[in-house]
């Protein structure tokens, strides 16, 4: 990035290891490179820089979807993330409907983004070799949300739907605690559709009947 011309890039590392390579960096870019040695779950990446701004990362596997689910609340401050996964949950975020990696994650980050996975990355590249492939995938923010709805209510139907994916909707949305054949009646959604049926703007129909709008 520093090479390619940005004009600062601001480096997240806890790792004391490659907090000593990126010193050298910093040293050969003392005004355009900054370190903060830290987690990145304690930080919130929009407070670190001014826009434009952009994330790229290498996430630690364990605690990646974590975090993209925390940048989610501020996506729209981002031009675009781009970011490297374990294979299979760059392909939740870019799952359709109908598919078997279609799920919770699938619709909470393609409501507020397009997804794209760009390359694999073999376990080869990597010292030690990981067990897995990665991908890495860049998500581009949309203007607006996919459809109306507010975040809470949507994360909390589809924890509920997804929690139990393979019973239909009349079933697994009872964990809701409210009347479910109105709010599918509302929502204009078939009581015996399952989950992974459902398109992003469907959860969010049910999202905002779930919340009485």
């Amino acid at each position: 990035m520093l090479t390619a011309g940005a004009r600062r890039v601001v480096a997240v590392e806890r790792d004391a290891r490659c907090l000593a390579a990126l010193g050298e960096l910093a040293t050969a870019y003392p005004d355009r490179l900054e370190l903060i040695a830290g987690d990145a779950l304690g930080l919130d990446p929009a407070e670190l820089s001014d826009p434009p701004r952009k994330i790229v990362a290498n996430l630690p596997y364990n605690i990646a979807t974590a975090l993209l689910v925390g940048w989610l609340e501020r996506i729209r401050e981002y031009e675009s993330l781009t970011l490297m996964f374990q294979r299979e949950v760059a392909e939740r975020l870019t799952a359709v409907p109908r598919s078997k990696s279609y799920g919770r994650l699938s619709v909470l980050v393609q409501w507020l983004a397009e997804p794209q996975i760009l390359f694999d990355v073999p376990p080869r590249a990597f010292v030690p070799p990981p067990k897995v492939t990665s991908s890495v995938v860049r998500l581009v923010p949309r203007l607006e949300p996919l459809a109306p709805a507010a975040k809470p209510a949507l994360e909390r139907v589809t924890a509920a739907a997804f929690g139990q994916r393979r019973k239909m909707l009349r079933s697994s949305l009872k964990k809701l605690g409210v009347p479910i054949q109105p709010l599918l009646e509302q929502a204009g959604v078939a009581a015996t559709a399952r989950a992974e049926e459902l398109t992003v703007a469907e959860f969010c129909s049910l999202a905002r009947a779930a919340q009485g709008g």
